[in-house]
């Protein structure tokens, strides 16, 4: 299946999120990065990650010489079920697990810079196929993946979320782009501290996030005195899949849900890691945390949680009727049962996840309100009454009608429609409507227009985003990431593209070339990456002075402090040069 034909399959509103690979934009230099990436990571979590990593590398299309192109993972992922698509850096955190509930694979497009190349703050093709895919072959694994992805989806965030999010965005990209100076990091990093600051109360979403980070991207397996990695942030990372085996500097913690208590920090390397005892212990943890979530237990605490929250959220009925909208206000009795709940602005009534013809956020653009709960002298919840049944309460159309709630509330209004759906009823409207609370007071006036009640006895369940996320859509798509400023100069990338030519042997180097190769090194004092690339080459004779030329300036740079790290790792695979 083509990236079009996946992305004609998907979900309108997730189209938008979904980019192009344009695979001939990787410059030759992008490809040297990725594969001294990969050489090295394979070598070194060779013993270090879960026994699954090597072979999942080959499942899922992922070759180390060269970047993967997103058709080759997918011809490879088809045939453990699942599909990936290419976006732009950051997405919001409830379209990723949207896709992931979807078993698609989100890669992003970037390549990490050179200068980036033991971590990168942004999400790189690297992290996200070379580190989140090969686990995908472990059908424990996949389903807790996808689990999580369904879980997700359902988490409630907040504002002040959707500003970390934003934050993290920006700093990733500012970061990341060779024109940021030393004050446009010294910023987004300050941005970041602010916003994370004034979020003071976790959500279901970053607590959800933090299972998540200490799992997904972090996690380790096994005991805690003997364990491999398997979270993509470690694969993905030469300095923190090295960093992570001291357990000096780190600290080990058996993973409980208790690990939505310990916030991380992306800027800096973590101070403890949590291991899982195994994938399907992973599925249990994340089945405990969703046991507490709003969308599994519903009734008023859920309902105050969104309204905290301050964001769109989706509040359903047993009945199935489901009212999208930000929650601002909540009622309940002396037990703490619902018995009244309003939105204000944009509201989408839904049932089964497909918006209620006229109910869209045009009709209920300021907002909706409605009783919740049985009504007096009723032995079953109003939705489940037959039209007769109905009847027989002197509820019918074009009447005047009278509901008595158990809660003391009461609407009397001329009854203008009921809406019934699956042999049940959703919505009763009513012109000329007065409701009124125990107490007496006016909640709803007849100059207010038209009352669309929606019928049911409690809220089962409540969750973050839309019903209908089609109709209702609250992200739009993200602009894209500017694109490095200054980028490689041709002669360069030219030089880079002919030594990996005759590396491969599809090309022979000849005078030219190896005067290029040697005016290169002479041109390029400090591109130690080049240099590593042409040790590649086979030792011949024409070509020993160069090589010589090339291992000597590389120990020379591995004398750099900046360097010493990367370098250290090259000449410890690299071969000797007579």
């Amino acid at each position: 299946m083509t990236q079009a034909e996946i992305k004609a399959s998907l979900p309108a509103h997730l189209r938008p999120f979904i980019k192009d690979q344009h695979y001939d934009r990787y410059t030759p230099r992008d490809q040297a990065v990725w594969r001294f990436i990969m050489q090295h990571l394979a070598r070194q979590l060779a013993t270090t990650a879960h026994p699954v990593y090597l072979e999942g590398l080959q499942r899922t299309g992922i070759a180390l010489d060269h970047i993967p192109s997103i058709d080759e993972m997918n011809e490879a992922l088809a045939k453990l079920g699942w599909r990936a698509v290419v976006v732009d850096g950051f997405i919001p955190p409830a379209i990723f697990m949207e896709f992931q509930a979807l078993k698609v694979l989100v890669i992003a497009l970037d390549m990490r810079t050179v200068d980036h190349i033991l971590y990168t703050p942004a999400p790189d093709i690297v992290h996200e196929s070379a580190g989140h895919a090969p686990f995908i072959v472990d059908v424990d694994y996949a389903e807790f993946l996808q689990l999580f992805g369904e879980i997700g989806m359902k988490a409630i965030a907040s504002d002040a979320d959707m500003a970390v999010y934003e934050a993290i965005r920006t700093l990733s990209i500012v970061k990341e782009s060779p024109a940021s100076t030393v004050e446009d990091v010294a910023e987004a990093e300050s941005n970041l501290r602010r916003v994370t600051a004034a979020n003071t109360t976790p959500s279901e979403a970053a607590l959800l996030a933090r299972l998540h980070w200490w799992t997904v991207e972090y996690g380790l397996v096994g005991e805690l005195d003997d364990y491999r990695i398997f979270g993509a942030g470690l694969l993905s990372s030469l300095g923190e899949s090295i960093r992570c085996l001291d357990d000096d500097r780190v600290r080990k913690v058996p993973l409980t849900v208790d690990a939505v208590h310990v916030p991380y920090d992306i800027t800096r390397q973590q101070p403890q890691l949590f291991v899982t005892r195994s994938c399907k212990h992973l599925s249990q943890v994340l089945q405990e945390f969703a046991a507490s979530m709003a969308f599994r237990k519903g009734g008023a605490e859920s309902l105050m949680k969104a309204c905290e929250a301050g964001s769109v959220c989706t509040a359903q009925y047993d009945s199935g009727v489901q009212v999208s909208g930000r929650i601002v206000d909540v009622a309940t009795d002396a037990v703490g049962n619902v018995t009244w709940f309003r939105t204000a602005g944009p509201t989408q009534l839904a049932f089964r996840d497909k918006e209620i013809y006229g109910h869209g956020t045009q009709t209920h653009a300021e907002g909706f309100s409605a009783p919740v709960g049985m009504l007096k002298d009723f032995s079953r919840c109003l939705s489940e009454y037959t039209v007769d049944e109905l009847r027989a309460h002197n509820i019918e159309l074009e009447t005047r009608v009278r509901l008595e709630f158990l809660s003391g509330i009461t609407v009397v209004g001329r009854l203008s429609a009921i809406h019934r759906q699956d042999h049940r009823n959703l919505l009763l409207a009513f012109d000329d409507c007065t409701v009124t609370n125990l107490a007496g007071e006016l909640i709803y006036r007849p100059e207010w227009g038209r009352f669309d009640m929606a019928v049911g006895a409690r809220i089962a369940s409540v969750y973050g985003g839309t019903a209908d996320r089609e109709a209702y859509q609250l992200y739009g798509s993200l602009p894209e990431t500017s694109p490095p400023a200054g980028q490689p100069e041709g002669s360069l990338m030219n030089l880079y593209q002919l030594v990996d030519r005759v590396a491969r042997g599809e090309a022979s180097l000849g005078a030219p070339g190896l005067e290029q190769i040697q005016r290169g090194l002479a041109d390029y004092p400090r591109e130690w990456l080049l240099r590593v690339e042409i040790q590649r080459l086979a030792a011949t004779e024409e070509l020993a002075p160069v090589l010589r030329l090339a291992a000597q300036e590389l120990a020379e740079l591995a004398l750099d402090p900046e360097l010493a790290p990367l370098l250290t790792l090259a000449l410890e695979v690299l071969p000797e040069v007579a």
